[in-house]
């Protein structure tokens, strides 16, 4: 099927956000490589502007200058400027020194109106005629100010520079020098030369690229980070859904396999309740042919005998079948657990196989029901009882387990297998060949029923180790 990510899948609920989300970081990094192109372009029209209006402030300081330190004084005292006298000379390289000071001011010229270098900080370069260019003769002939910007050899790599060369961006300006007015007049005063300077721009240049850098680093960084929040928050919410989902997944199976269970143990009851009756009839009639029957070991003797066993087996499995499927409600009356345990162990330990001790001390109470409290002891000791070796010991001892009362059970049999633990509680689920599967799904049942707490483990000296946990606190 052609890949649609508009369609939803309803395992994957988050599969259009996620292509929402990466088409929402295309456009956040779009938008914002714009912005940042925009406001670096800004940036560098600034600097430009910041540059040009500071070039324009020394010109017109350099003409303020020459004019009232140097030509008034020169007129008024020889007549006329005449630069090629060393002392007019002189006098005017002093002036402009002390003005372009700490400025980064390169070269700097002055042309007088044929276009030649009357003066120039280099003065090998005075009486040369070919280096205004156009500008100069602008600035004659429309009193026109000339800036201009000069890059070194590769214009591209001195743009995108963030240290570049010194002196590898210059800012040419091209100033015609004039009179100054005075109080009388407004209109500028007579064209007495034209100025030529140059500045070293690159430091500034450098600190821009640095910012459009900045910018652009800030950009996608920002881009980044919401994208992978965005990501870091679709994916924890894909998790909790897809986690959710199996959750809800197993209840449902949970759900159907105890729908399944109680069908079946309603129509177990049933029949069990239908088989009882009969079934008492036959065990006791065995019973007593098999007590009139004069010869112990006469053939119908041992039949009548075998009936009777086996029917008083099918009969504890029937009963078993009815405590599993119509569990009753319990009569929460104040137990004491040390009687309980002493009349279990009393019963179980007639034959003398193995080992009872009760270790509960009297008296030690609980509430609940005392007939199902007894079954479930009973039940837990009776398989302990049947898994001990002979010889071996069965112990019941006080418990309390995370602040909470109980009863443990501990054998010296061989233990559980951790491998099946969870499912010793299953209904119908046995290791035994006589057993009916039934008897700790009972107890943990009756556990529950008193919001108590069935725990199966081994213990750490060997043999299986069970925990009674009931609702009230140590």
């Amino acid at each position: 099927m052609k890949y649609n990510p508009f369609r939803v899948d309803p395992a994957h609920p988050f599969q259009l956000v996620r292509f929402l989300s990466a088409s929402s970081l295309v456009l956040v990094l779009g938008a914002g490589l714009a912005l940042a192109a925009v406001l670096a372009n800004t940036v560098r029209s600034a600097f430009l502007d910041k540059n040009r209006a500071f070039a324009q402030l020394l010109a017109e300081n350099l003409n303020h200058q020459i004019y009232r330190r140097f030509t008034l004084p020169v007129v008024l005292a020889f007549g006329r400027v005449e630069l090629k006298r060393k002392d007019q000379y002189e006098r005017l390289d002093q002036v402009i020194d002390s003005t372009i000071h700490s400025f980064h001011v390169l070269d700097i010229r002055i042309y007088n109106e044929n276009g030649e270098v009357v003066y120039a900080s280099k003065p090998h370069e005075v009486g040369r005629t070919d280096l205004g260019g156009e500008a100069v003769s602008l600035a004659v002939r429309e009193s026109r100010v000339t800036m201009e910007q000069r890059y070194g050899e590769n214009w591209l790599t001195t743009v995108l520079d963030p240290a570049p060369e010194p002196q590898s961006v210059i800012l040419r300006t091209v100033y015609p020098l004039r009179a100054e007015p005075d109080l009388r007049r407004d209109h500028p005063g007579p064209l007495l030369g034209v100025l030529e300077f140059t500045q070293d721009i690159s430091q500034d240049l450098g600190t821009v690229v640095r910012l459009q850098l900045s910018i652009l680093l800030a950009t996608l960084v920002a881009s980044a980070v919401l994208y992978g929040l965005m990501v870091f928050l679709i994916r924890k919410a894909d998790r909790v859904l897809a986690e959710r989902a199996r959750e809800r997944e197993r209840l449902e199976r949970e759900l159907v396999q105890n729908e399944k269970l109680a069908s079946m143990g309603r129509m177990v009851a049933s029949i069990a309740h239908e088989i009882r009756n009969p079934l008492g009839i036959i065990r006791s009639s065995a019973e007593l042919l098999r007590k009139k029957e004069p010869d112990p070991a006469s053939a119908s003797a041992r039949m009548l005998e075998a009936i009777f066993e086996e029917s008083k087996r099918l009969s504890q499995i029937v009963n078993d079948f009815l405590d599993y499927a119509r569990p009753r409600q319990p009569a929460m009356d104040e137990v004491d657990l040390h009687g309980l345990a002493h009349q279990c162990v009393t019963f179980l330990g007639q034959d003398g196989r193995v080992r009872l001790e009760n270790r509960v001390l009297a008296p030690y109470l609980v509430h609940g029901d005392k007939d199902l409290l007894y079954r479930a002891l009973y039940n837990v000791l009776a398989n302990a009882v049947a898994a001990t070796p002979d010889g071996g010991l069965v112990v019941v001892e006080p418990l309390c387990r995370e602040g909470q009362r109980g009863l443990r059970v501990r054998d010296s049999g061989p233990g559980f297998d951790l491998k099946l633990l969870n499912r010793y509680v299953e209904p119908f689920f046995t290791t035994r060949h006589q057993g009916t599967g039934l008897g700790l799904a009972i107890v943990q049942s009756i556990l529950q029923a008193h919001g108590g707490e069935l725990v199966l483990s081994n213990a750490p000296g060997g043999g299986a180790q069970v925990d009674l946990v009931f609702c009230e606190p140590c």
